[in-house]
């Protein structure tokens, strides 16, 4: 069942190959889905098992925050439902033959929901704030290679890029990359959100609720529903009991026994490969995580099928690095693709620590269903190897704050993937990457891979040279990689509309109605 499921996101390979074709530049309409048949209107609840972290963008990590700006925000570009790249806020672009020239054609007419105009100098303020240091936004390397941001005229906007880069359209259409108004403050926009999205903040319950309502001046369709609250039930077996009595009408669960026991004549749940990732992050800068023997021990004492068969009933497939469907990484192309206790002997008895090791390990509880039994498998299984993992289990938001600050030695998390693996790794594993701290890992070989691969157009060419990527993470053991799953959308039968996409993202509330 679950090989057979997995199978469909391999269809989107051809179109995950278009994010190369930066060159060609874009102006083709959005593709969203046709509106949904429903009756307009109506008021839609969601239970969500934590309170959105924050409510600036350009900070967002917590996958719960990230579903709540996708409606309210705007960017440059936009996915669809097949991840192809598609005009957002941006109708269309232009590159230059050298490729070191992006000129952005903006939508005229589009607001603020402050009802401001949004235009060339919000684009110019924005990624040029990104791109700041002292603004600690998480996609700032996605602008490396841009050197100038200048506002041609009102309707215009010119980025000079230092090199080619293919992956930028695909970076830009990241919640992470919303376009703000040069008026705005972070701390202003924490506590009214300031966007150009298909809804508007309506009021908000700290760690109860949070509504939205339409934004009857959206520059796209107008959304269906007239309010969306994302109500913070703790637990999704309590979301299930919400949905069969009528409180909840649609989650996205992580658990898939949940998910089973949702299912029934009021409640349908689809599944939906995801490109995130389950991984022990290991933190390479600290203590004996430091030597490469140590981290390479504690990969080879992982069955990577067992903590999926525990942790998710094993929905869903062992990978590596890269879940980018065009340059998807090989599990079986690394160190100890199967459990060898003898080789984790072996390296620790290099690394001088054949009496063991000790790893302090933080855990989310509440982000996502699974953490904590992947966090208790592992440590069973590292302990044969005399690998002791010191687990910490954090609520969401303290987790989220210690992993931002790198504190820790090792860490279990589901990291978000991307159609782009320049996206996806480039800020983590580079040696100038903003969230590097992170990642704890760089090399220079892995600095001009990337650098290689963003200036790289041709397909063929590209997938080369993230597979070289991949084995370099995976030969140093940068981080121990799990696998992939997927999630699991339970809507009431009154719903319709609602487009699950394998990025996890809730852009299409925008299209869904209660009929």
């Amino acid at each position: 069942m679950s090989t057979a499921r997995w199978a469909s996101l391999g269809a989107l390979t051809a179109t995950g190959l278009a994010f190369a074709l930066v060159i060609t530049g874009c102006s083709a309409p959005a593709s969203d889905p046709k509106p949904s048949e429903g009756a307009a209107g109506g008021d839609l609840v969601i239970g969500v098992t934590s309170d959105p972290d924050t409510l600036f963008p350009w900070k967002a990590t917590q996958f719960q925050a990230v579903n709540v700006l996708q409606n309210l925000y705007g960017t440059l570009t936009e996915f669809d439902e097949d991840l192809n790249v598609v005009p957002g806020l941006a109708e269309s672009w232009d590159v230059s033959e050298d490729g070191l020239t992006l000129t952005f054609h903006l939508r005229e007419g589009v607001t603020f929901a402050d009802g401001s105009t949004f235009g060339s100098e919000d684009v110019k303020y924005s990624l040029d704030a990104i791109a700041a240091e002292a603004t600690a936004a998480v996609a700032r390397s996605s602008l490396a290679s841009v050197t100038a941001v200048e506002a041609t005229d009102e309707n215009t906007v010119t980025l000079t890029l230092s090199a080619p880069d293919a992956a930028l359209p695909a970076n830009l259409a990241v919640i992470n990359m919303a376009m703000l108004s040069s008026d705005d403050t972070e701390e202003g926009l924490n506590t009214t959100p300031n966007g150009t999205g298909p809804f508007v903040l309506d009021s908000r319950k700290a760690s109860q609720s949070l509504t939205l309502a339409k934004n009857d001046d959206y520059w796209g369709d107008a959304a269906l529903l007239d309010t969306v609250e994302f109500r913070v039930i703790p637990d999704e077996s309590s979301i299930v009991s919400a949905m069969q009595s009528g409180n909840v009408q649609l989650a996205v669960f992580d658990d898939p026994l949940v998910a089973q026991t949702a299912e029934g004549a009021n409640v349908e749940v689809a599944t939906t490969p995801q490109l995130s990732y389950h991984a022990l992050q290991l933190n390479a800068t600290r203590g004996d995580l430091a030597d490469v023997n140590v981290r390479l021990a504690v990969q080879c004492a992982i069955d990577r099928q067992e903590v999926l068969d525990t942790a998710a009933l094993g929905e869903g497939e062992v990978t590596g690095p890269i879940t980018s469907p065009a340059y998807k990484s090989d599990p079986d192309a690394r160190p100890c693709p199967e459990r060898d206790l003898d080789k984790a002997a072996e390296y620790l008895k290099k690394a001088g620590k054949e009496d063991g090791v000790t790893i302090k390990t933080i855990v989310s509880q509440g982000e996502y269903a699974t953490s904590v039994n992947e966090a208790q498998n592992l440590k069973a299984q590292l302990a044969d190897a005399d690998i002791t993992l010191d687990l910490e289990v954090l609520e969401s938001g303290a987790f989220v704050d210690r992993w931002i600050a790198a504190d820790f030695d090792a860490a279990v998390a589901l990291n978000g993937g991307r159609p782009d693996p320049d996206g996806m790794y480039g800020r983590y594993f580079t040696s100038t990457g903003n969230l590097n701290k992170v990642a704890g890992y760089s090399s220079p070989e892995l600095d001009a891979l990337f650098a290689e691969g963003r200036q790289t157009a041709d397909p063929d060419k590209r997938k080369d040279i993230y597979a070289q990527v991949s084995e370099n993470l995976e030969d140093n053991a940068a981080w121990i990689w799990l696998f992939t799953s997927y999630t699991y959308t339970a809507t009431a039968s009154n719903v319709d509309g609602f487009v699950p996409m394998v990025n996890g993202s809730l852009q299409y509330l925008r299209t869904t109605s209660i009929k």
